[in-house]
């Protein structure tokens, strides 16, 4: 009994060293910093980043403000000086001596200045809108390649369970063949069904880089493994209201405003700008004389013509027809890709459903196949069908499972949901 308890103590003395040594161990060990969680959104923002179309936006909202700057200025334009001289010494020599200098100024025409406020202040207005429509149209692309890759990823993900589905079951149709148990058309179709479905891995990889490029492409990384859903808006939304608040109508509508603010000002712009100069004179007539000053104010003022007025008027007016109709044509699109939306996303819904009993039902036939076939009482060509059926059914639940998740974005999308 002592050597029995003795040996119960260095059993506890030996697990409780093991255990301190592995609590010294893991807190010796330099935990594994966590890696920030990959989704949509990370790759919007290094698809916005990596974007030409949105590089530009910056410019043309300081391009937007410069102008209002100069709408806001004293004059239309910036000034100018000019100074001349005039001597006889190259012909007479009898000391005339003139020398000029001229200031002049641009002036607003009536009513000019104001417009040009509001068309600046417009052009800010379009440049601000274009960012969240160009955003917009990166999140559309980005979507279709995010979910056209999980879809070729599952594609490659059933292929490869098929092949070595079909790879074992060659391996035992063989086995069996060479004892006598089956006939040679069993061998040839099992490894016919092996090769078919090498050939769909194949394919499956191929569609699987092509979708992984695509992303790359957009984001300027590969994709991570896991591809996050989208939580799905509040689908009751009234048209109405998905139509005012779309950013694709709002950067319609500021374009539509601009080009309206353009044919005003074309309107009152029926010349160039009056020009007001102050002119300064000091000459002499000869060696005699003394050097007299003289201060003098000259107005420009140009002509109109009707072909010049009609040609800048004509030419805001067809942009700023072309702008309403298209944003008249824009509200149309948007109500009717939202409801088409709606729609795909609830067909998406009832196919999922449908796809996740047939996939039971067919899991079940596979199972109830697979076991007479062992026992010898069904054959390998009703195997391979019913097994086909099978994969076929998974095939057909994974992508709509895929599909769904997609329709979920594909509403975000048409609503105006910015990632």
């Amino acid at each position: 009994m002592e050597i029995q308890s003795k040996s119960y103590q260095l059993i506890a003395y030996c697990i409780a060293g093991l255990l301190a040594s592995l609590c010294v161990q893991a807190a010796e060990t330099p935990k594994t910093p966590t890696t920030p969680a990959s989704g949509l959104l990370m790759a919007m923002e290094q698809a916005w980043r990596l974007n030409p179309q949105a590089a530009g936006l910056d410019a043309r909202e300081s391009e937007a403000r410069a102008a209002q700057d100069v709408a806001a200025g004293l004059t239309p334009e910036p000034g100018s000086v000019s100074i001349g001289g005039l001597s006889d010494q190259f012909n007479r020599n009898q000391g005339k001596q003139e020398y000029e200098v001229e200031l002049a100024v641009p002036l607003w025409l009536p009513g000019q200045k104001a417009l040009r406020v509001a068309e600046a202040s417009s052009r800010i207005n379009e440049a601000i809108t274009k960012r969240a429509a160009v955003r917009l149209e990166i999140s559309g692309e980005l979507r279709e390649a995010w979910w056209a890759l999980a879809a070729a990823r599952n594609a490659k993900v059933l292929a490869t369970r098929r092949l070595e589905t079909a790879r074992a079951l060659e391996v035992d149709v063989m086995r069996r063949y060479r004892v006598g148990e089956l006939s040679r058309i069993d061998a040839n179709l099992a490894q016919t069904e092996t090769h078919a479905a090498s050939a769909e891995l194949v394919e499956a990889q191929t569609s699987l880089l092509q979708a992984e490029q695509s992303v790359h492409i957009l984001t300027g990384f590969f994709a991570p493994e896991n591809l996050d859903e989208e939580p799905p808006v509040e689908q009751k939304i009234p048209s109405e209201s998905v139509v005012e608040t779309h950013p694709l109508l709002a950067a319609a509508t500021a374009v539509a405003r601009s080009a309206r603010a353009r044919v005003q000002v074309a309107e009152v712009t029926r010349r160039a700008a009056p020009e007001l100069a102050l002119r300064v004179v000091r000459e002499r007539g000869d060696f005699a004389e003394s050097y007299a000053n003289s201060v003098g104010i000259k107005l420009k003022i140009p002509f109109s013509s009707s072909a010049y007025v009609r040609r800048d008027t004509s030419a805001t007016q067809a942009e700023a027809n072309q702008a309403e109709a298209e944003m008249l044509r824009t509200q149309t699109r948007i109500r009717f890709e939202a409801e088409r939306a709606r729609h795909n996303l609830q067909a998406a819904q009832r196919q999922l459903a449908m796809a996740q009993e047939r996939r039971q039902l067919s899991s079940e036939n596979l199972r109830l196949t697979e076991k007479a076939f062992a026992l010898g009482e069904s054959d390998l060509a009703t195997l391979l069908r019913i097994r086909l059926a099978a994969f076929d059914a998974d095939a057909f639940y994974d992508r709509q499972r895929v599909a769904r998740a997609a329709a979920i974005s594909r509403l975000n999308q048409a609503l105006g949901v910015l990632l």
